[in-house]
């Protein structure tokens, strides 16, 4: 398959929360973009695709919480695609440096942030 993403992946190992209405799914948080997340899932993982939800992660050695609004849009085997429907200010100000530091290009980066604000719902 042929894809071609429009945000840069950045690759990124920490634990995560996956809370849907009051149940929190423990995770491991594989990959980042500014549009969503790669996540593990477990067997116990039964959620309908294009649920909402909320991920929760807190950066190593750090006391920062990224927190972003998603909705599950696929499960493959033992990882589940999350796309960002909503982040505070706080999150992507934190997640911008954290992709930025990753990328190792912030010209591409700025361009992904300008993409990301101007394209439509």
């Amino acid at each position: 398959m042929n894809e071609r993403r429009e945000f840069s992946r950045v690759l990124f190992s920490c634990p995560a929360v996956l809370r849907i209405e009051d149940n929190d799914y423990h995770c491991q948080l594989l990959d980042l973009s500014l549009q969503g997340a790669l996540i593990t899932k477990s067997d116990s993982f039964l959620v309908p695709i294009h649920s909402k939800a909320d991920l929760i992660f807190t950066l190593p050695e750090s006391t920062i919480e990224i927190k972003m609004q998603v909705e599950l849009c696929h499960v493959e085997h033992q990882h589940a695609g999350l796309r960002c429907d909503h982040i505070d200010i706080d999150s992507i100000t934190h997640l911008k440096r954290l992709i930025e530091l990753n990328l190792g290009d912030e010209a591409l980066l700025h361009r992904e942030l300008a993409h990301l604000i101007h394209a439509p719902e």
